[in-house]
């Protein structure tokens, strides 16, 4: 069964930073790209960064650009997410998943709260 765990969230002040983990099992973790999502109440879940099998590719999303890392552990089945700079428009739960055929494949696990106040 494949399965997500975030971890890492909290409450920040605008400016400040925080490195969300994501483990994942179930699943030949370094097989697959894998990603990083967010929600914010009363939107739709948005794709925050990807990152490929071996790292060798990552991508952002605008609103993140130089201010956001996605990195992974393959030998830990994590991925990471180095968050600074924040800003209050941040404020969401963040998720991870695995991508196939550039969507999001599994179900979804709990997220982690991250609360950027200003």
């Amino acid at each position: 069964q494949v399965q997500f765990v975030e971890s890492g969230g909290g409450l920040v002040q605008l400016g400040g930073s925080l490195r969300l983990a994501c483990g994942a099992s179930g699943f030949t973790f370094s097989a697959y790209e894998t990603a990083w999502y967010r929600q914010a109440p009363g939107k739709e879940r948005d794709l925050v960064a990807t990152i490929s099998d071996f790292s060798a590719r990552t991508n952002y999303a605008d609103s993140v650009k130089g201010r956001f890392t996605i990195s992974r552990d393959n030998s830990k089945s994590t991925v990471y997410l180095q968050m600074n700079s924040l800003k209050p428009e941040d404020t969401a739960i963040y998720l991870c998943n695995r991508r196939i055929g550039n969507m999001a494949y599994d179900s979804w696990g709990l997220g982690t709260q991250v609360t950027v106040s200003s």
